[in-house]
């Protein structure tokens, strides 16, 4: 299972990757004749676990897009990538040699560039690594920026975290991109599917987070309610928020937070497993 210590930021361990290369804003070069080929292995049987895991898991936005990362056997070139995500949606990804902090973080989401680490996990940490890798971040996280709306959605973010900083909103602002980019369900006409990149990069999560009679809760997004709630960073979700559409998270930053996060200040946060008096658990329990 692959888990983010944080949403953004520097985390408080060693940094990873080699940032002595990277520019001011944090981006580098891909180098992508340094990966040896147990890293091309490494990604192409993560690849191959993940996408047999998805079908009837995922959200058929995601699956249609997969295909366009290309190459399924080694890991690819970020300028391919590139040539196919400007035409759909007028993004780019740029590589980055780990967690960035805040201001180039929002920054570069503003700029509809979104930072993709360039290092790939060892062999021993195949199932469990601590802060996201290469195929974290292409596998989960790239295949929707191929979507106009979520795309957008994304831009919207980090105009809004650059904004947050500005107000001390930047705790809250994490839960939203934590329970929604991260850790997000989509209800369909099939029922209850994945979109968040945590979730689909792990091999165990993805079962987990559809399973009914779990102690997770299962609850309809509401953005100041989301802001409220803690998430766990070292085991599965105890709350995943379910969406209606992609279109409901952009119109759902539509709104200036300033008045939102003065709110909060005198508000409890909520524990991870809070199920509010009128909030409805939407999976069913096992019979």
């Amino acid at each position: 299972m692959a888990i983010e210590p944080v949403v953004y930021g520097a985390s408080e361990r060693a940094p990873r990757g080699d940032y002595s290369r990277a520019a001011a804003n944090y981006t580098c070069p891909q180098n992508h004749a340094a990966y040896t080929a147990a890293d091309h292995d490494t990604y192409r049987r993560l690849y191959e676990r993940q996408s047999a895991l998805l079908p009837g898991l995922a959200s058929e936005a995601f699956i249609a897009a997969l295909p366009s990362l290309g190459i399924k056997d080694h890991i690819p070139r970020f300028e391919e990538i590139n040539e196919r995500l400007y035409r759909a949606t007028r993004w780019e990804i740029v590589a980055v040699p780990g967690l960035i902090p805040e201001v180039p973080f929002f920054t570069l989401l503003a700029n509809r560039q979104f930072p993709v680490t360039d290092w790939i996990r060892t062999p021993e940490e195949f199932d469990y690594i601590v802060e996201p890798d290469i195929f974290h971040d292409l596998f989960g996280h790239v295949p929707l920026l191929f979507n106009p709306v979520f795309a957008d959605y994304i831009q919207r973010y980090g105009q809004g975290g650059l904004k947050a900083m500005k107000l001390g909103g930047l705790d809250e602002l994490a839960r939203l991109y934590w329970y929604t980019v991260e850790f997000g369900l989509i209800n369909t006409a099939e029922g209850v599917r994945i979109y968040g990149a945590g979730i689909l990069s792990s091999g165990g999560e993805v079962e987990y987070c559809l399973t009914p009679g779990t102690k997770s809760r299962h609850i309809r997004l509401d953005i100041e309610r989301c802001l409220r709630t803690l998430y766990k960073i070292d085991s599965y979700q105890e709350t995943y928020f379910v969406i209606d559409s992609f279109q409901q998270l952009f119109d759902g930053t539509a709104p200036d937070f300033t008045p939102l996060y003065e709110k909060l200040k005198h508000m409890d946060v909520l524990p991870a497993n809070t199920l509010l008096p009128s909030e409805v658990e939407l999976l069913p329990a096992p019979h």
